[in-house]
């Protein structure tokens, strides 16, 4: 049996993971939820803003946290972009189709990146991935801790954007009936391409909270997305609380299996999980029933 201090160390740093891997699966629900298609390019797109993070640290020495909202401002126009002028056009208004477009991207982006970093793996080689903060007998990570904080702070800007702000407002809109937003004056390929961008921008900001503690390939945005999907099917498709909740357990299963089983095995307790839960509940635990 492990001390109690250790099982709580694991809980508060599975936590604090998980608040990030919240913060991408925040994008693909919010995808989902308006645009009802699940994006097959979101890993690839993780991928890119995590080079680009690289990118502007080792070029320009920028600091990833102080990177978070000019990457944020930047993919947002650039999922916008993507939406408005390639996804949407390309799919015809056929949500197969859309399936099928951000497959084709993700495939597209994957070999750029292939092409231009080849597969080598690559990290900021800061020693800040080896902060920590001593909590009694508890020792915490400080990237993780300043994750934690800035994911729950970008959880809780999106739902004041989407409950209490016109844009918001026509986001639900459009989500809920299409027809019935674009009769009242709603542009529903711009509330579209509004929605990708939003998701576009969570990815940039989980990226810059990312590298300070991992490295980063033309391949890695997959395994993240692997562990987003299981957060939203858990938590209910289209459910942004659900995905901040599935979000903050998965990283405690993941923590507590990487100490009981071994850091290889971490994530077997995930994809356990992903299977009761279409079993068991396949709405999620804030999915309604269609």
């Amino acid at each position: 049996m492990y001390a109690p201090e250790i099982v709580a160390e694991a809980v508060v740093n599975g936590l604090m993971s998980g608040a990030t891997y919240a913060l991408v699966a925040l994008g693909l629900t919010l995808v989902y939820g308006v645009l009802h298609i699940v994006n097959f390019a979101h890993g690839a797109l993780l991928t890119c803003a995590m080079f680009a993070v690289l990118g502007l640290n080792l070029w320009l020495g920028i600091d990833p946290y102080w990177a978070i909202l000019p990457l944020a401002l930047i993919f947002f126009a650039f999922g916008y972009g993507l939406q408005r002028f390639i996804i949407g056009p390309s799919s015809h208004g056929e949500d197969r189709n859309t399936l099928l477009v951000t497959l084709g991207l993700s495939i597209v982006l994957e070999n750029l990146m292939l092409a231009a970093f080849k597969s080598d793996t690559r990290s900021l080689g800061a020693d800040t991935a080896f902060d920590v903060l001593e909590l009694g007998p508890m020792l915490i990570s400080r990237p993780r801790l300043i994750g934690f904080g800035v994911a729950l702070a970008t959880a809780a800007l999106l739902w004041l954007l989407l409950s209490a702000t016109d844009t918001g407002r026509a986001i639900r809109a459009v989500a809920k009936e299409k027809l019935g937003a674009q009769l009242v004056g709603i542009d529903p390929r711009h509330i579209f391409a509004v929605t990708f961008g939003i998701g576009c921008a969570c990815l940039a900001i989980a990226a810059c909270l990312l590298l300070p503690t991992f490295y980063v390939n033309p391949r890695v945005g997959n395994a993240f997305v692997l562990v987003a999907f299981t957060i939203v099917v858990l938590g209910g498709m289209g459910s942004i609380a659900g995905a901040l909740v599935g979000g903050l357990f998965v990283g405690v299963v993941e923590s507590l299996g990487g100490l009981l089983l071994g850091e290889s095995l971490g994530q077997l307790g995930i994809f356990l999980i992903f299977i009761l839960v279409l079993l068991v509940r396949p709405t999620g635990l804030f999915g309604a029933r269609a």
